[in-house]
């Protein structure tokens, strides 16, 4: 049963919800079916061997002021890809 992210357009609330095949959702809030979908994220999991030391050496490089990156830009500071 997927999970799916919507906002709800009769009074703007986000949620998720599981959603089965031939399903329709309803925001908790007011009940209306009036939902767009929003872009999901997803999170990665690490399988324990080793794999943080290299994901933080990853995250450090190309970083030049004690740790935050000086590309600026957006929520993470530009230096995640997605700026």
């Amino acid at each position: 049963m997927p999970i799916y992210e919507y906002r709800c357009a009769a009074c703007d609330h986000p949620f998720e919800a599981f959603v089965r095949n031939g399903d329709s959702a309803e925001c908790p809030d007011c009940r209306s079916t009036k939902l767009t979908r929003e872009l999901s994220t997803f999170a990665a999991r690490s399988n324990g061997n080793g794999t943080a030391a290299a994901e933080a050496a990853i995250a450090n490089s190309g970083t030049s002021n004690g740790g935050s990156f000086s590309s600026g830009g957006g929520c993470c500071g530009g230096g995640c890809g997605c700026h």
